[in-house]
């Protein structure tokens, strides 16, 4: 009986032990984009890393426990400190760094995506996200160390509050996820409905995303690419809209729906696509 007492208490510590260990911050990569601009990729969103002589500035900042890693991989191309993060939008794969990042730098989104962390938007996320200080509606202009870095935000599409981030010195542009991962499949592709998606309004909004002057593509998930790709991605958007909204309306069943977008476009059933997306999609195409 004391012997198996002995186990008992045993295997219970090691459990505590385990538990409490915490977990290894996942592994990122370094990629360079141009001379002074970088992609940092790998668990969550894509993260921009643009070098300036008098600091360094974000495009978003991946979940929180890959602040740490962030801060030391940009250490490793530059002294210089991070000065501003740019949110494409709020989601927690983008914006979950801020809560590591605010105390010591400006954090800018769009007043929606401000809106949308503020009110609990995103499903599923029980951490609490950290908003931005700082907030435009349409447009905003940073400058620093002589480099120019512009936001926009130009409609719906993945959420209601996407920002485009352009570089005008290397004509790149950064999308958040209103491109997200590659065509054809589109299963990484997720409409928010819940915060103010529209798959409607996306094909527009890319429509004037492609009217913008800029040839590399940064998207918020997936390899670089270009204006091709992007308009590549928006065209496989478009069939999708069309597709689904053909069937909606001819009566399809809701099963012959989900059978043609996991077949046509890659959803994978029980996935985030037919999770947040698809009774938002079937509603808004009716």
């Amino acid at each position: 009986m004391k012997r198996a007492t002995s186990i008992a208490l045993g295997l219970c510590g090691i459990w505590l032990a385990y538990t409490q260990i915490p977990p290894k911050p996942p592994i990122l990569s370094l990629n360079k984009v141009k001379e002074d601009l970088y992609q940092i990729t790998g668990h969550g969103g894509n993260v921009a890393v643009y070098v300036t002589a008098e600091g360094v500035i974000l495009v978003d900042d991946k979940f929180e426990i890959d602040h740490d890693t962030i801060v030391q991989i940009v250490k490793s191309v530059t002294n210089q400190p991070i000065r501003y993060v740019v949110s494409t939008h709020y989601h927690d794969d983008h914006s979950g760094g801020n809560a590591g990042f605010i105390g010591s730098t400006e954090i800018i989104s769009t007043a929606k995506a401000r809106h949308n962390i503020l009110k609990h938007k995103q499903p599923g996320v029980t951490v609490n996200l950290v908003p931005a200080r700082i907030t435009f509606s349409e447009e905003c202009s940073l400058f620093l160390g002589g480099k120019e870095v512009r936001a926009v935000f130009l409609g719906r599409g993945h959420t209601d509050g996407d920002a485009v981030i352009y570089f005008p010195e290397h004509r790149t542009i950064h999308t958040g996820d209103l491109m997200a991962g590659e065509t054809p499949n589109l299963n990484y592709t997720v409409i928010d409905y819940a915060g103010g998606g529209s798959i409607v309004a996306w094909v527009r909004t890319l429509d004037d995303v492609l009217k913008m002057d800029f040839e590399t593509v940064i998207p918020g998930h997936g390899k670089i690419t270009n204006k091709a790709g992007l308009l590549a991605y928006r065209d496989t958007l478009d069939k999708l809209r069309s597709r689904t909204t053909s069937m909606v309306r001819a009566g399809a069943s809701q099963d012959d729906v989900e059978k043609m977008v996991t077949a046509e476009f890659g959803w994978k059933r029980g996935g985030q696509n037919f999770q947040f997306s698809f009774p938002g999609l079937i509603e808004e195409l009716r």
